[in-house]
């Protein structure tokens, strides 16, 4: 007889390549990760000397005596211009406050505009951005009081709101009259806190999940479908024991050994315990005159003078036992099978 199921080593040995891989990749992916988001160099960073950063803003910002607190805790903004690189990730309630409690407020590319735009030089159509002229902007656009660069830019009461923050990078704060626009948003007062959200707002805001970031849970979604097409792939159907004729013949004891070890490497002394009542029943049957299946209790009680009860629960009892009891058990049948035999 041979099982068709794979056992633990087959599987083993069929998976441990991809496995191998998946390893390596999610090893690789976090610590790409970690170097990429350790240290100062973030965008739209007042630090960051590159392309993204914005030290080029806050040197300007200086030269022309505002003074720029880069904070992740923004509770000290009476008086100041707020910049808020990333609103979408603060309650709505506490942003609201900062809001009336700042002097002014500019809310950079929240995400509740009703469209988008290219980026691209756009002239500014309204009085608040004369001065600067021609700027590069795009992105969302918003419903204002004062609407500026197609509704890319919006002033309501003491709030500014920017669908586009390329004008306060490095990369492009001497183009057009970037440089301008970023100064007369950002300069309005002498101080101005540069709020980066903290840990604490971003979880009143996200759940876990949305704190994943997006590649990641893609990265996560092929690894998935990889470990379903893998499986299928290395899918074995699983179904009754197949009988098949031997290629050579095998001596009753080395059968015997083989599965006494299968037995024992997968701990079922029970069932090797059951195994071993059965077939003293099996074999004591034909000696006693009793039927196939039948209860030969009563028949050995009478031929040995044991107790009906006691041979009943020898052959019959699933009490659970280990390897001990299993021996012990052995060696009881044994000795019933010679009393019946002498008998």
């Amino acid at each position: 007889m041979t099982a068709v199921s794979p056992d633990a080593p087959r599987i083993w040995t069929a998976a441990r390549g991809p496995v191998l891989i998946g390893v390596i990749i999610l090893f690789a992916a976090i610590v790409i990760t970690l170097l990429r988001g350790g240290g100062e160099g973030g965008a739209l960073d007042p630090r960051s000397f590159r392309p993204e950063g914005s030290h080029a803003v806050a040197r300007l910002l200086e030269q022309n005596g505002v003074r720029v607190e880069l904070t992740d805790n923004a509770s000290a903004v009476d008086g100041a211009t707020l910049f808020v690189t990333q609103p979408n990730l603060i309650d709505p309630q506490r942003l609201a406050d900062l809001s009336r409690r700042a002097s002014a407020t500019v809310l950079l590319a929240p995400a509740t505009g009703t469209s988008r735009l290219e980026a691209e030089a756009r002239q500014p159509g309204c009085p608040l951005a004369d001065r600067a002229g021609s700027a590069t902007m795009g992105g969302f656009t918003y419903e204002g009081e004062q609407s500026c660069y197609d509704s890319t830019l919006v002033r309501t009461g003491t709030v500014t709101t920017i669908g586009y923050g390329g004008i306060f990078t490095n990369r492009s704060i001497d183009e057009e009259g970037n440089a301008a626009l970023a100064l007369s948003l950002l300069g309005q007062h002498e101080r101005l806190v540069w709020y980066v959200p903290s840990e604490a707002d971003r979880s009143q805001q996200k759940s876990l999940t949305d704190l994943i970031p997006d590649g990641w849970k893609y990265g996560a979604l092929q690894l998935g479908v990889a470990a379903v097409l893998i499986a299928l792939w290395r899918a074995r159907r699983l179904g009754r024991v197949v009988p098949e004729p031997l290629p050579v013949v095998v001596r009753a004891a080395e059968t015997v050994e083989g599965r006494a070890r299968l037995y024992r490497r997968s701990h079922a002394a029970s069932h090797a315990a059951s195994v071993l009542r059965q077939a003293t029943r099996d074999r004591l049957a034909p000696l006693l005159g009793v039927p196939q299946g039948d209860d030969p209790s009563e028949e050995i009680a009478r031929r040995t003078s044991r107790p009906v009860t006691s041979v009943r629960a020898l052959l019959y009892d699933k009490e659970p036992v280990d390897d001990r009891g299993l021996v012990a058990l052995a060696h009881s049948l044994d000795a019933l099978e010679n009393e019946v035999r002498k008998a």
